[in-house]
């Protein structure tokens, strides 16, 4: 990290959360962001579902949820971006403050609940991406929808034409009753309705799931029984937690989700059990704590073909991206890794 960077991230620490993620919003909008480029080589180099990625350092949604910072991003370093979430109706989320820094313990809690301009407003932008990034769109429903089920496929359909690659996102734990869309038979339902919609995009595109992490058992090994029978193409493990365990900060009490730190171990768990019980025959994405290369090397290991992160920007500022990569190439070369293909759940049993 440059010292400007630390200057930067020291001054946004000083002022209201919310406030400072829409100013590292506008320094990718101006170019003030760090932006080293494409970052590979031939190890860091892989697919997920058919797609090809220069790396596999993904930025996990909610960081850009309206798509106003496409081309900053496409220049940061990450082999893939995930905006959004969607919603097909603008929505402006539950009442402020709804983000909170868990300084002391390297965390992040959120309540925002699916603040967005809608699905018209971020199709117009996706329609403008820049070329040679691969970008993805978390999908969303609104809040006060009759059929929050259909929301999802609405979101597809408007904005498909756009992307490389869509979320079913029914794990955000700050829409009342969402993740009831967890269940076998509402989930298999939604998904069925969200697959045909895809099919019938000109270019079909891949589909996934983002998961809980506090899901059950048998929960987990339902969900895993209904994305091979939905044929979904990667399941994003996980979304936040509502777990508050071993946390210090003052904010820990917060309602909301939490991310960062403290939910590695969790998600990290959740992510090989899933792998074990798909028997490798599903990607999966891990997301959930990365902070460092060597998070990300644990969570391939684990069973994850690529990686997101997003919470950890806000304590290492955006040069976290190029460092993890460098980590990682190493990492994988140390252990005679030729590609990350190689590694991915070469420790899983470590996990179970």
């Amino acid at each position: 990290m440059t010292f400007l960077e630390k200057l930067g991230l020291r001054a946004l620490h000083c002022i209201d959360p919310e406030t400072g993620h829409g100013l590292a919003i506008k320094a990718l909008q101006t170019g003030l962001a760090p932006a080293p480029g494409t970052l590979t080589t031939p190890r860091l180099a892989t697919t997920l579902a058919g797609i090809d990625l220069p790396n596999p350092i993904g930025l996990a949604a909610g960081f850009d949820k309206n798509a106003t910072a496409l081309d900053g991003l496409a220049k940061s370093g990450f082999g893939f971006v995930e905006v959004g979430a969607a919603t097909p109706r603008p929505q402006p989320g539950n009442p402020k403050p709804r983000l909170f820094r868990l300084s002391e313990d390297r965390g992040v809690i959120n309540r925002f609940g699916f603040n967005n301009d809608g699905m018209e407003a971020i199709a117009t932008r996706l329609a403008k991406r820049p070329k040679g990034a691969v970008i993805g769109l978390n999908l969303g429903a609104n809040k006060d929808s009759a059929d929050r089920a259909s929301d999802f496929a609405k979101v597809l359909a408007t904005c498909g034409a756009h992307l490389d690659f869509a979320t079913v996102n029914v794990s955000s734990p700050n829409t009342e009753k969402l993740r009831d869309l967890q269940g076998k038979a509402a989930l298999s339902a939604l998904l069925a309705g969200v697959m045909e919609t895809r099919d019938a995009l000109a270019h079909p595109i891949p589909v996934f799931l983002k998961i809980a992490p506090d899901l059950s058992e048998s929960e987990l090994a339902e969900i895993a029984e209904v994305a091979l029978e939905a044929k979904l193409d990667a399941v994003i493990a996980t979304n936040t937690t509502l777990d508050r365990t071993a946390l210090v900060s003052r904010h820990k009490g917060e309602t909301g989700g939490l991310s960062g730190a403290p939910l590695f171990t969790k998600s990290t768990r959740v992510l090989a059990r899933l792998s074990a019980l798909t028997e490798g025959k599903l990607p999966l994405v891990g997301v959930g704590g990365i902070c460092n290369a060597q998070d990300a090397y644990d969570k391939i290991c684990a069973g994850a073909s690529v990686v997101q992160l997003y919470s950890a920007l806000v304590y290492h500022g955006m040069s976290l991206v190029g460092e993890i990569a460098e980590g990682l190439d190493a990492l994988l070369e140390r252990d005679g890794f030729a590609n990350v293909a190689e590694a991915v759940g070469s420790k899983r049993e470590a996990w179970l």
